[in-house]
């Protein structure tokens, strides 16, 4: 990576300069007042000051952007809404934030293909109010999606609660348009079956900002169910409870939504939103089926005689969609109900087998013991995507100091299971390091390679991207020591 010049007074007021010639003026922040909001997303622990921030109004501003910025060598941050959890939006002090808030136009709907084009500031949410009247909806549904944008979506490849059934961002994603570093615009997929060449949409999507700026995305849309309905169940235990998962999609079922919470975060939502949850289940599964009311009276049947014979100690089903949305809606608020019962908390990100579901929960309730600190564990249970909440005092430093290294240890053992360190909500700078203990140095020598051919001079989210010798030497000598991570030298981008 060409490492950009160090700040100064001066630097900042060429780039400024540069950027107010190509932009209108209010469309250039510098000031630290105006550019505090940006210096983070919702990883909110770590904070930085960027250089400048600049808010694009179209396609063409992006590209003058870029240009500026390559030919100063000022290194370049995306950003959507900011609701990202693991730090991808984290600005630089040398560098350059450039938000899409802006580009938010809605372009085509076309309920006969089934798509719709949109810019990337455009609210996750806002896609399905715009297809509802074609009874069309967008189906990635994560809990922020009330703000979150499309383009923050494509970056992190995001899910939600019915990403079993109908996949992640990647799965209903046609084509992007994207601008480069050198000033270009491509295009990647298409609305066809099939699009010629690699397929780089899909290394495009989940790539954090750091190979290109989407300027427009081609989304699919898919029918409304006629018919929704949820089962929760109760369960004596977590592990009976994950049993229970494993017992459904063994079962030949896939629920349109199959998410787990803890006693913990149970009894930390009921009172934020009165969902009805059963607070003396020390496991609660929610259960989805959609579609016509036959096939969802068949499913529910069918769901609800697996669950009981897994060991559920109660099941309620959801009478209309009212209750339906409110079983949801504990599930959906379980991270801003955290602030209700601690100060702060660490929102972790790991996937995992299924079969593997009762080992980790085990081996997160003794980290509690071994850091010191309370988690709340809610999931996207059938594709074993786990979001645990580490509770904390950030105002005690050596509590967040903890909460990193429970964190860290979680996804080691995501690892060790046979898992991943992340399933929607990216690496970032949160889980930099723990690239180290999942993958290679052949296979991060070979994630650089796909980095320099699109971003040659490493401007686009450059500290982002894979982790350095250093860090990478000293969280592996960590590990060494430990006995749980062969290592060697890893190759510096």
């Amino acid at each position: 990576m060409v490492n950009p010049p160090p700040f100064s007074p001066e630097r900042q007021q060429l780039v400024a300069r540069r950027l107010r010639a190509a932009l209108p003026a209010q469309c250039v922040l510098v000031d630290a007042e105006d550019t505090r909001p940006y210096e983070c997303d919702a990883l909110s622990a770590y904070r930085c000051l960027p250089l400048a921030v600049v808010l694009p109004q179209d396609e063409a501003q992006v590209l003058a952007v870029l240009n500026i910025c390559r030919e100063l060598g000022v290194p370049v941050v995306p950003r959507g809404a900011g609701t990202g959890l693991s730090g991808g939006a984290q600005p630089m002090r040398e560098g350059v934030v450039l938000s899409t808030a802006r580009l938010n136009r809605i372009l085509r709907v076309d309920p006969y293909a089934r798509l719709a084009v949109v810019q990337p500031g455009v609210r996750n949410l806002a896609v399905s109010e715009a297809a509802a009247p074609h009874g069309l909806y967008y189906a990635p549904d994560p809990s922020s999606q009330i703000a979150c944008t499309i383009g923050g979506n494509v970056a992190e490849n995001s899910g939600g609660v019915h990403c079993l059934k109908y996949g992640l961002t990647v799965h209903n994603v046609l084509r992007v348009r994207v601008a480069t570093i050198e000033g270009e615009i491509i295009e990647l997929g298409g609305e066809g079956l099939d699009a010629p060449g690699l397929d780089l949409l899909a290394v495009f999507i989940g790539s954090e900002g750091m190979l290109g700026i989407v300027t427009e995305v081609t989304v699919r849309l898919v029918p409304k169910p006629q018919v929704a309905r949820v089962i929760m169940a109760s369960f004596a235990d977590v592990l009976t409870g994950a049993q229970a998962v494993a017992s459904i999609i063994a079962a030949g079922i896939i629920p349109a939504g199959l998410e787990m919470m803890d006693a913990t975060s149970a009894r930390m939502v009921e009172p934020f939103v009165r969902a009805g949850y059963d607070l003396d289940a020390a496991a609660i599964l929610l259960c989805e089926a959609d579609g016509t009311p036959a096939e969802v009276e068949e499913e529910i049947a069918r769901m609800s005689a697996v669950l009981e014979g897994a060991g559920a100690t109660a099941i309620a089903v959801s009478r209309d969609e009212a209750e339906r949305l409110r079983f949801w809606s504990g599930r959906k608020n379980a991270f801003p109900a955290a602030g209700r019962i601690s100060p702060d908390y660490y929102c972790m990100d790991g996937t995992i087998p299924r079969k593997a579901l009762g080992r980790v929960l085990g081996g997160i309730a003794e980290m509690e013991g071994r850091f010191g600190l309370r988690c709340a564990n809610v999931f996207h249970a059938g594709d074993g995507n786990l979001h645990p909440l580490i509770l904390f005092d950030a105002n005690d430093p050596d509590q967040l100091h903890r909460a990193e290294a429970f964190g860290a240890a979680i996804l080691a053992l995501c690892v060790e299971v046979g898992g991943t360190i992340t399933g929607e909500h990216g690496v970032g700078i949160e889980k930099i390091d723990s690239m180290c203990v999942q993958f290679t140095d052949a296979e991060l020598s070979a994630f650089f390679s796909v980095k320099r051919g699109f971003d040659p001079a490493g401007l686009l989210n450059p500290d982002k991207a894979i982790p350095t010798l250093h860090r990478c030497a000293e969280f592996g000598k960590m590990h060494v020591r430990a006995g749980r991570l062969p290592f060697a030298d890893l190759p510096r981008f």
